[in-house]
């Protein structure tokens, strides 16, 4: 869309391109709103108008009016006869439990908390430090381990974050030859779900702390491999799992400092396999201009967790560093890279 009146059809100009950014994140609030009030699930049933909806949602029923007819113009919602409105194929994937999670990923990135971190996006540039634990004084896995609810739904935001991001890896590396792959950090089993119910072969074990991994029966009986997975709660800083002969690490790497990192990585070489295999699931970075989702998400684990997302020499370095050695770098149908390493 161009925000320039007189070029409404062409690409904008540099000025009207770079106010677009600017606004956006008027667009990811109304859309944070829509999702907080259960819009989506108040309309499941047909068209209904603001009056209507006004109690159920303990709204002003003309804003919310405005709300709506602004959801309209974006293609969540479509506006019928007599000011009604009825959800849209868009708006339907808004609802409470629908495929990809749209809901609790909103629910997420525009939260209150999660916002805190971006407000002090300044501080994180002057001092390398997360704006998070400036806004909150803890560190962000710290205050969800104190609030479930918001912890359950981060864990739901990865998997809707991340989208295809499973199947893609279980296409791209080949999980047939393994007898146990272990899930370091895998909070609900999202990909060690896909993954063996691709590869009928390998048992799984899932760890992650026990307030993350209580989800998790749930997503791996719906997955059809429950009978496949043994559930460990605990702390990668501590100890891992030992006997894999693979061990699967999806964006977990990328939250943490470089010295953590090393920890983790210590143990998994510590816990691995003689011949096993470390797997990093993440984002590697393409050199000079070339764009990547990943180059925007190393700015929010900058802010956030007080990671990094990193280019394939860095991994190189950070492995050798741990006592590994990259052996390849396999590209998916994702964004997402796998980077299988050996203990050196």
């Amino acid at each position: 869309m161009s925000l320039d009146p007189q070029n409404p059809g062409g690409t904008p100009p540099p000025h009207a391109q770079l106010i677009q950014m600017g606004s956006a994140h008027w667009i990811s609030k109304l859309v944070y709103v829509a999702a907080e009030l259960g819009l989506a699930d108040h309309l499941a049933g047909g068209a209904k108008s603001a009056a209507e909806l006004a109690g159920p949602t303990l709204t002003h029923a003309p804003s919310l009016h405005r709300l709506m007819r602004s959801l309209a113009s974006l293609g969540i919602l479509t506006e019928r006869e007599e000011q009604r409105f009825a959800l849209t194929s868009l708006g339907e994937a808004l609802q409470d439990g629908a495929p990809g999670s749209a809901r609790a990923t909103l629910l997420t990135f525009g939260s209150p908390w999660f916002v805190a971190g971006f407000e002090n996006i300044l501080y994180s540039l002057q001092t390398g430090r997360t704006g998070f634990e400036n806004a909150t004084g803890m560190e962000v896995f710290d205050y969800l381990a104190r609030h479930p609810r918001e912890a359950s739904l981060f864990s739901q935001t990865m998997v809707g974050f991340h989208g295809a991001e499973p199947a893609a890896v279980a296409d791209a590396y080949d999980f047939s030859g393994f007898k146990t792959v272990v899930d370091v950090g895998g909070a609900t089993g999202n990909l060690l779900g896909v993954i063996l119910s691709r590869y009928p072969e390998p048992r799984g074990v899932l760890f992650d702390m026990p307030h993350v991994v209580a989800d998790a029966p749930a997503l791996l009986k719906d997955r059809g491999v429950e009978e496949r997975v043994s559930i460990e709660g605990g702390n990668f800083f501590e100890s891992v799992p030992g006997g894999g002969d693979a061990y699967v690490l999806s964006h977990v790497i990328h939250d943490w400092t470089e010295s953590q990192c090393l920890t983790i990585l210590g143990h998994c070489r510590q816990s691995m396999k003689a011949d096993g295999r470390l797997l990093l699931v993440e984002m590697v970075l393409p050199p000079g201009d070339a764009p990547h989702p990943g180059k925007i998400l190393d700015m929010v684990m900058l802010i956030m967790p007080g990671g990094q997302e990193r280019t394939e020499d860095e991994y190189r370095a950070l492995l050798t560093k741990a006592g590994f050695r990259l052996t390849r770098v396999i590209p998916t149908e994702s964004a997402a890279s796998v980077i299988e390493a050996v203990p050196a």
